[in-house]
Parts: structure tokens; C-alpha cells; sequence
């Protein structure tokens, strides 16, 4: 008899298995938290139907002076964008955006509040 995990939710970006035809299924849970942070993340505001203001629009950033002051509104952007988004499944403890050559590094320390345990994840966004 085969065990059913803990946690099962739907991988993202979503993808199909190949023997099955089915949708991907992600079991592990903070890597299903990492994943929809990045989600909320990646997504530009007005990219979603019926959820306007639904992404923090990271990509959009690119394109912005890379300026410290910059910097310092993509790490409210990003904070708020998360705690609208994603508060009930983490608190977000820490964000830092750096601008460097072209690209936009962007960590942020979290931690699920389900299991208590503190993450961090590291994102590089180019064009």
C-alpha cells in the first residue's frame, strides 16, 4: 500500500508528468513555498485576470534606473507584495535588491509559519 505524503499541492511553472498526462505534484513543502514566492514575485500587476493587482512585477524593475533609491522601493514592493500575497503561509523577516549589471538580485528571508522553519531564497531576474 503506498503512502500518501504530507503535503501535495501543484508544481509550478506547471508541467506534465509523462507516463500519467497529469498535472506535476510538488510534495515538498518549502520547496512549494519557494516556488509561490516566486509566482508573486515574477508576475506584473494586470498580468492575471480577475486579480489586477495580483505580483510584485520584478521584470518591470529591469528597466528602472538602477539607483539606490530604486533599490530601497523594490524591497517595499517586494515586502508588501508578500505579505498581501502570502502572510497567512510565511512572515517575511528580511528583503535586499541590489541592481548589478544588467540584473536584479533579490534575497529575501522568510519564515513558514506552519513549520517555523527560516528560509532564504535567492532570486536573479534579467530580461
Amino acid at each position: 500500500m503506498a503512502t500518501t505524503p504530507f503535503f501535495e499541492g501543484f508544481r509550478h511553472p506547471p508541467a506534465l508528468e509523462g507516463t500519467t498526462g497529469r498535472f506535476q505534484r510538488e510534495t515538498d513543502y518549502p520547496a512549494y513555498v519557494g516556488q509561490l514566492i516566486r509566482q508573486v514575485l515574477l508576475t506584473a500587476p494586470g498580468e492575471r485576470v480577475n486579480r489586477p493587482d495580483f505580483g510584485a512585477g520584478l521584470r518591470r524593475a529591469l528597466f528602472a534606473p538602477s539607483s539606490p533609491e530604486t533599490a530601497t522601493l523594490l524591497q517595499a514592493a517586494v515586502f508588501q507584495s508578500l505579505d498581501t500575497w502570502l502572510s497567512g503561509i510565511l512572515t517575511v523577516n528580511d528583503v535586499k535588491t541590489a541592481f548589478d549589471d544588467g540584473r536584479l538580485d533579490v534575497t529575501v528571508v522568510y519564515t513558514i509559519k506552519a513549520r517555523g522553519e527560516r528560509e532564504v531564497i535567492n532570486l536573479e531576474v534579467t530580461a
